[in-house]
């Protein structure tokens, strides 16, 4: 495993990351979840990523693998990152959602007692609220912090305006902001502009999510949509008119550059990911322990020509 410092701080992550969403909620098969975070934390994924809403049901997969941990990691947690967020809707009320004080605070407390911990390591902001005085969100985030409860505080979903203003709050409170998770990939490239060039200026990081834009920079839709994919299920979180035939034909053209390196598409897709300086780490789903080896495979070759990037760029552009 290759490691990357976040920002200007001391802490390293591995440069791919374990996101615990999709595949261990109440639905997901329990052995193969531990198998799963095995595989991760033999391959040195150290950084097990989290959110109170995760599931489903909201909060499912913060308690499975809580139980996980306890039973099973007990005794490498000095060797672990666990991180988790608060932001997006987790219960009916008006104190279920938002960036809050009285949110975030209760959120973290109920994270903590799922996943049977003293403390998690990184505790985000899991979006921007423009309901909420910043404020008053960041303040909460560095009282975790000075609390015990969380080691380093970080955002989601910021934009690179929003993550200069919580970082100077948070300054003035003596608490580092250590991070910004973001969607970023070969698809989904808007905090390149907006986002990347300022945290990069205030010494912070960048957790990249969806590099694989929820499978669809893999070969799993290039023959339709699988009954079994994320597309496929009515419940799932990607909309099949999001899998349109222009995308899979990008992911078809992508997949030639990707053989040429003697790489599937979804290792390059990670591979160009990380090479983007800004870019910390990856975050990335796995159903099975396979595929976490699959992707940790694409480390051995993270470089491009000048070509290779030429004829990604051309592609993309359409």
């Amino acid at each position: 495993m290759q490691f990357k410092r976040c920002g200007d701080s001391g802490l390293k992550l591995p440069r791919l990351s374990l996101g615990c969403w999709n595949n261990f909620g109440d639905a997901a098969d329990r052995d193969t979840m531990r198998s799963i975070l095995r595989a991760a934390f033999d391959s040195g994924i150290t950084h097990f990523d989290f959110g109170n809403n995760y599931g489903p049901p909201p909060g499912a997969a913060e308690a499975n693998v809580g139980k996980i941990l306890r039973s099973e990691f007990a005794g490498y947690r000095d060797e672990l990152i666990i991180s988790t967020k608060a932001g997006f809707p987790m219960w009916p009320g008006p104190y279920g959602d938002g960036g809050s004080r009285k949110y975030l605070m209760a959120s973290l407390d109920q994270s903590l007692r799922r996943l049977q911990l003293d403390y998690v390591d990184i505790f985000y902001s899991h979006r921007f609220d423009p309901e909420t005085p910043l404020e008053e969100t960041v303040t909460a985030l560095a009282d975790a912090v000075r609390q015990g409860k969380a080691l380093y505080a970080a955002i989601s979903n910021y934009n690179g305006e929003q993550a200069r203003r919580a970082a100077a709050m948070l300054e003035e409170q003596n608490v580092r902001l250590l991070l910004d998770q973001v969607p970023y990939s070969l698809l989904r490239r808007a905090h390149e502009e907006e986002t990347f060039p300022v945290v990069s200026e205030l010494g912070m990081g960048v957790v990249a999510f969806g590099p694989l834009s929820q499978g669809m920079l893999t070969d799993r839709y290039f023959d339709g949509i699988p009954a079994s994919s994320r597309a496929g299920n009515p419940a799932g979180t990607l909309q099949q008119d999001r899998v349109s035939d222009q995308v899979v034909s990008t992911a078809k053209q992508l997949s030639e550059v990707a053989a040429r390196r003697g790489q599937t598409l979804a290792q390059m897709a990670l591979a160009w990911v990380l090479n983007h300086g800004a870019v910390t780490t990856a975050l990335m789903g796995a159903s099975t322990p396979e595929q976490v080896h699959h992707n940790v495979e694409t480390l051995s070759h993270m470089d491009f020509e000048s070509e290779e990037l030429a004829n990604i760029q051309e592609i993309l552009a359409g």
